[in-house]
């Protein structure tokens, strides 16, 4: 079986290999986009077992010539594939079928992030922030005032002092959660904290229940760590708390803007959750994602505010501010917070305290709060721009009361498909949600973010937005 083994894509770049010939027509009088229609093609070949794992593919020019289409079109098929985990691009050797068919693929998609899109697409994916939107004289004060820091003599494991009231006062403001100092950790980001919780609190052969959709950096970070992981349907209320097991040791989720389905966790439900925690003895994992983001709705409670005794409350400034600056906190019951300090003296990690005097400049001059009033405003128009072009064309979405993306439904895997590519065809890089589920997906759809790029771009792609979904 090509050296692979059970479960896990294979990728084998070898000069051995040549690029294997396709079995793919083109129907040049269908309605469906030629892009789709040779993604699904590549697909279908891969799945039969045509396509092995680590088969090379033509590269898009020399299939583009093959096929006697436009390289737009081979490279927008590609780039679905690569997205969906099919495939996969190493620098100076090729493309490779990652995968071997579904069936011996119980674990779902591999792919669980992406780099960004090709250059001149517009980038409307979640997870880009208005990084334009920072004040560049006060992004410039702090990082001075922050290198003017004297050198550290000892390490903080728990995160700089000045940091963690920093975060304090800043939940207080800006979440409403009262805490103390002293129940703040530092962290690298809820990708690095997520890992954190599940190598210091949670051991392998645990069962811990995620959103599917999700945050799927959140699901392999617990499979790295031998866990299994339990999906649980969302809906309109986000998380269902009827459908999670018992006996999980832990429950992830995000209540505030639901990952990536956009709903907001009801407040019913948030105590449902709260007493089956208290209950049953496990963790409430609460991604505080978007948080900080909501349009024309009444605030809802924290969990961990409603039970700060069960629940491990993560943020990050990756989306308020930028993910580079690497700097997120962690809010958790003593016992938890002690397991994550003694496992970063056992493995000897930490997050870089950078980033985290950066933030204390920030928050120091009043900068952060600025620059947060200025995000709600932006994104407010830029939300109302966009829902008003779509719903008036008569498009469906959801989502949009609260964070920086919505979610346009669709009727199939191929109508999502076909949206991407033809968002692709017009320069134009949306997200599927197809790539968000850890098993084979149940719901289908586009997620539009309007964070990351101009509001004058934003309105330039509208009218090829409304002819993309309608």
């Amino acid at each position: 079986m090509n050296g692979q083994s059970e479960g896990k894509p294979v990728l084998q770049p070898s000069s051995t290999r040549s690029a294997t010939a396709l079995p793919v027509s083109l129907d040049r009088e269908s309605a469906i986009p030629l892009a789709v229609q040779l993604a699904d093609a590549l697909r279908e070949s891969a799945a039969t077992g045509h396509l092995r794992g680590g088969d090379r593919l033509p590269s898009t020019r020399a299939l583009a010539t093959r096929l006697g289409v436009s390289r737009t079109v081979t490279s927008a098929a590609y780039e679905q594939l690569h997205a969906e985990g099919w495939i996969a691009g190493k620098h100076g050797s090729g493309t490779y079928v990652t995968t071997s068919p579904p069936a011996e693929r119980p674990r779902g998609r591999a792919v669980v992030g992406r780099e960004g899109p090709p250059p001149g697409l517009l980038d409307l994916t979640p997870g880009v922030p208005w990084a334009e939107g920072l004040d560049r004289a006060a992004w410039r004060r702090a990082w001075r005032a922050a290198a003017d820091a004297p050198p550290l003599s000892a390490a903080h494991r728990a995160g700089l002092p000045e940091y963690r009231a920093a975060i304090a006062e800043h939940l207080l403001r800006h979440r409403g959660l009262a805490v103390g100092t002293e129940s703040v950790l530092a962290t690298g980001g809820t990708t690095a904290a997520v890992v954190e919780l599940a190598g210091a609190v949670l051991e392998p052969g645990d069962r811990v229940a995620v959103e599917e959709p999700g945050y799927q950096r959140a699901v392999q970070a617990f499979r790295a760590a031998g866990i299994e992981v339990i999906p649980l349907p969302v809906d309109g209320e986000g998380l269902v708390p009827d459908s999670v097991p018992t006996g999980v040791r832990a429950v992830y989720c995000s209540p505030a803007h639901q990952y990536p389905m956009g709903s907001r966790m009801s407040a019913s439900r948030r105590v449902e959750l709260v007493e089956r925690a208290r209950a049953e003895d496990f963790l409430l994992i609460e991604d505080d994602y978007d948080g900080e983001l909501r349009f024309d709705v009444a605030p809802l409670p924290l969990l961990a505010a409603l039970a700060p005794d069960v629940v491990a409350h993560l943020g990050t400034t990756s989306k308020i501010l930028t993910p580079t600056l690497g700097a997120g906190w962690m809010v958790a019951p003593q016992p938890v917070t002690s397991a994550v300090l003694e496992f970063r003296e056992r493995t000897g990690t930490r997050p870089s305290p950078a980033g985290q005097r950066v933030l204390v400049e920030l928050a120091r001059n009043g900068d952060l709060g600025r620059h947060l009033r200025r995000l709600r405003r932006e994104l407010s128009e830029r939300r109302t721009l966009l829902v008003d072009a779509l719903r008036a064309a008569g498009v469906p979405v959801l989502g949009d009361d609260a964070g920086a993306h919505l979610v346009v439904p669709c009727s199939s895997p191929e109508d999502e498909h076909a949206r991407l590519a033809e968002g692709r065809a017009r320069g134009i890089q949306l997200d599927g949600l197809g790539r968000h589920f850890a098993g084979v997906p149940s719901a289908h759809g586009i997620a539009i973010a309007y964070a990351g790029c101009s509001q004058d771009a934003l309105r330039d792609a509208l009218g090829d937005l409304v002819e993309i979904l309608r």
